[in-house]
């Protein structure tokens, strides 16, 4: 696939990246140099320096004859990206995305008049990390959670910590230990272990610190969260320091169900206005988090979550570490850089967020068939999680899943068929238009792609 990148910011460098190891022919265009030097120096990318909106640019990266033409130019220039992607759509390119950010571009209305004009995506990283941290605080026993047709089956992530009754048991023995209607209601699909995503089989033992990957009917989360020896936690008061736009957009959406909320943050030119812009429910106080002192006056032991967005990686680490050491039991930092990432999780915070790879998988998707619907990447683990929906006479649909041959780097976690949403095991058989959950390792993309087409 050849694809066509306006933009070597922190998203358009980490895409060119995930698509040129995808084995896509990648070209990016930026009138910024260091940016340019700093991702040719890192990847093999054909990168071209000049005005991402000027056509002639434009038509020297032959934006007219990419599959797919992606405008992520930084946040602060909007319609660059809309024009860039309008242009590359009249000069022939197949598929066009744009990075906005403004909200009111989503609208139905909005998104379907740039459809009509040839957008087939917009997207808005702050937004979509914004509800993912929602998401989690709504989910919050796990460490994350990817929900398939509106809950009816779920995939969610624990770590074992050392109260875990699975540690040291094999799969096998863990399997063997259930009772036989509970094995129907759940599926262990994934473990991290030390930065290493397995699939595990019978005899892979279960260690402390291992991030275990879950997939479960709505039935089954109790099941789980019993068998994995966690404890149901709701969420009533949320800590935020950082007083982001992704802070103040976790902010109203708690606040709109009912969640008590407190933004801190250090800076008064902009904690003052953000107080002045928010609902009179949400407080907001001016004040360093990274303070134990401060956080102990600011009544942090009473909280159920604590979510740090100052946008400095180890500001929001250490900061979740103190607020676990104060009594808070969930804590999610944002973070940017990927080598930060297992430091954080090896630290004991419970979540972390990354708007390039939530980004990312809202992107990759258009790289595969029509028949992926989505796509999300999990922390703690290279593999993504893509929901497909199986063509009539596709291969998956041929033999029981034991017989296919799928790759050994992915699994098929759980299927949903009409209203009816099951567990998936070697003897079940794949139907037209299910859909289907699969976990999978990035070398195996392409060929689960086959099955589906």
């Amino acid at each position: 696939m050849k694809v066509v990148i306006q933009g070597a910011g922190e998203v358009g460098s980490h895409l060119a990246k995930m698509l040129r190891g995808e084995g896509n022919e990648v070209t990016v265009i930026d009138d910024n140099p260091e940016r340019l030097q700093n991702l040719a120096s890192s990847a093999d990318i054909l990168t071209i320096n000049g005005n991402p909106t000027a056509i002639s640019v434009l038509r020297g990266a032959e934006a007219g004859k990419a599959d797919l033409f992606i405008a992520v130019y930084p946040s602060a220039m909007q319609q660059m990206n809309i024009v860039g992607a309008l242009l590359a759509k009249h000069l022939g390119a197949d598929k066009v995305i744009a990075r906005i950010n403004d909200e009111e571009f989503l609208t139905p209305e909005n998104k379907l008049l740039f459809k009509e004009m040839g957008i087939e995506l917009m997207f808005y990283p702050e937004r979509i990390a914004a509800d993912e941290i929602v998401d989690q605080l709504r989910h919050a026993t796990f460490s994350e959670t990817m929900d398939f047709a509106h809950g009816r089956l779920q995939i969610g992530l624990f770590k074992l910590d050392e109260n875990s009754p699975m540690l040291d048991l094999k799969l096998i023995e863990f399997m063997q230990s259930l009772p036989k209607e509970d094995s129907e209601k759940f599926r262990i699909i994934a473990m991290s272990r030390g930065g290493n995503t397995i699939i595990p089989k019978l005899d892979t033992v279960f260690r402390y610190g291992d991030l275990v990957f879950t997939i479960a009917k709505r039935e089954g989360l109790d099941l789980l969260v019993k068998h994995f020896g966690k404890k149901n936690l709701s969420i009533g008061k949320v800590m935020i320091i950082g007083g982001s736009q992704i802070a103040a957009m976790v902010a109203c959406s708690l606040a709109k169900a009912g969640i008590y909320v407190k933004i801190i943050e250090i800076d008064p030119s902009r904690s003052v206005p953000l107080a002045e812009k928010l609902p009179d429910e949400i407080v907001v106080v001016t004040g360093d988090g990274r303070d134990s002192s401060f956080l102990y006056e600011e009544g942090i032991g009473d909280y159920d979550a604590f979510v740090a967005l100052t946008g400095e990686d180890e500001t929001n680490i250490l900061s979740c570490v103190v607020a676990k050491k104060l009594g808070v039991p969930r804590t999610i930092a944002e973070v940017e850089n990927f080598e930060y990432t297992r430091l954080a999780e090896e630290l004991g915070v419970d979540s972390v967020i990354n708007k390039k790879l939530i980004t990312a998988g809202r992107i990759f998707k258009f790289t595969l068939s029509g028949r992926a619907r989505f796509v999300k990447y999990m922390s703690g683990t290279s593999a993504e999680v893509i929901e497909y929906t199986a063509a009539p006479g596709s291969a998956i649909t041929k033999k029981p899943l034991k017989d296919l041959g799928f790759p050994a780097g992915a699994i098929i976690g759980g299927i949903i068929r009409g209203s009816e949403a099951f567990i998936a095991v070697g003897e079940t058989q794949v139907e037209a238009y299910d859909r289907v959950a699969i976990f999978a390792l990035p070398d195996t993309l392409k060929e689960i792609d086959r099955f589906f087409k």
